[in-house]
């Protein structure tokens, strides 16, 4: 337009029309994104509140959930505008490796995967948390949060896992001393669950816990300081809700933990990935 009207003379009313532009447009003075993206700024606001490393498609994927009809382009610009986009890690040369997929159970409570994550509070005391998901689902079954954990406290969680939702054919684990412990083990076994164990150093056979505890680590013990272990047990609990109820997941097919479980129980069928 500006070409147009300053280099060739053209009149005004002609330049929009070579264009395609109304002359309202050209008058109206342009609106800067952050008032015309107020309501999409809102809502990436809220969704990376207390959650940094939440990226772009996890934040859409929540946004379509809610029913929020934005394109996903301008959800994007938007998203970069703020700041908000992640370094993505440079990826290193490995060798080759022949992939496995790994055994997606085909319902649930069929096998569990367990492990233990380490961390501290603010005071420097060290603490673990002791981590249960089904690994049909995806769906956190269980975070224990104290200074030490035994194997006599691993009967006492799936004392209370048995009471209140039941126990899986197999649990899946590495061979930290709490799971070799003889205490555990003859529960494990008058119970009925066998134990299946990794092999040392490929935490790839238990990857599905090892994603899980990754996701726990970036959105709760990184970026928050711990005064005391109950304040982390709390945090723990809703943020568990959330990641079951409200979370979608890649591998589910954009769903929720909850919402496949559901629809097993009412017979219908989905396709997981591992």
């Amino acid at each position: 337009m500006r070409y147009l009207v300053e280099v060739h003379a053209c009149p005004l009313c002609r330049s929009c029309k070579c264009v395609g532009l109304s002359r309202a447009a050209w008058y109206a003075p342009p609106l800067e994104w952050t008032v015309r993206d107020a309501a999409v700024i809102a809502a990436l606001t809220r969704l990376v509140e207390g959650r940094p490393n939440r990226g772009f498609w996890k934040c859409f994927g929540m946004l379509r959930r809610e029913r929020k009809q934005w394109n996903h382009k301008r959800v994007h610009r938007v998203y970069k505008a703020m700041g908000l986009n992640l370094r993505r890690a440079a990826r290193r040369r490995l060798p080759k490796r022949v992939r496995a997929r790994l055994y997606v159970p085909s319902a649930p409570d069929k096998v569990w995967s367990a492990d233990f994550v380490s961390d501290a509070l603010a005071c420097g005391r060290r603490l673990r948390t002791f981590n249960i998901v089904d690994d049909f689902n995806r769906e956190a079954l269980h975070i224990e949060v104290d200074t030490s954990i035994t194997s006599f406290r691993l009967v006492r969680i799936f004392e209370q896992l048995k009471r209140d939702h039941g126990l899986p054919q197999i649990l899946r684990t590495d061979n930290g001393p709490e799971f070799l412990g003889e205490a555990f083990v003859q529960w494990a076994r008058d119970n009925g669950m066998a134990i299946q164990y990794i092999q040392p150093g490929k935490p790839n056979q238990n990857a599905f816990i090892e994603r899980f505890n990754r996701t726990f680590r970036e959105e709760i013990l990184d970026p928050y300081l711990f005064l005391k272990i109950d304040d982390l047990r709390q945090a723990a609990y809703w943020w568990m809700i959330e990641y079951n109820e409200r979370r979608p997941h890649d591998s589910l097919g954009g769903k929720t933990p909850s919402e496949v479980r559901q629809q097993h129980a009412s017979g219908s069928t989905l396709r997981l990935s591992a």
